[in-house]
């Protein structure tokens, strides 16, 4: 069975330090032009229960992320939504 490679990013906080996260996946609203990142805490990645980071984003000229804090229930509402719904695939395909 081949092992499948997560792509990681390195967020810093308000504090400039920097963390590894795993990225979960990425999606693109094509009503609005937005696109959205939801990962994980890298140490964090394996257990059970972990907290789920969300952000608007737009790549940049060097193929940088611009990352942004989701404000709107309406943004919140739509990325919990895209959640559930992976959530719920993963568990068919489990099965």
């Amino acid at each position: 069975m081949a092992l499948e490679k997560k792509e990681r990013i390195i967020v810093p906080d308000e504090n400039g330090e920097e963390h590894l996260f795993e990225v979960l996946f990425t999606f693109d609203v094509d009503e609005t032009g937005q696109s959205y990142i939801a990962v994980v805490p890298v140490e964090q990645a394996e257990d059970e229960e972990v907290e789920v980071y969300a952000f608007r984003y737009e790549e940049t000229e060097k193929e940088d992320l611009s990352l942004f804090p989701i404000e709107s229930d309406e943004e919140w509402d739509m990325v919990e939504e895209m959640l559930n719904t992976l959530a719920d695939e993963e568990e068919l395909n489990a099965d």
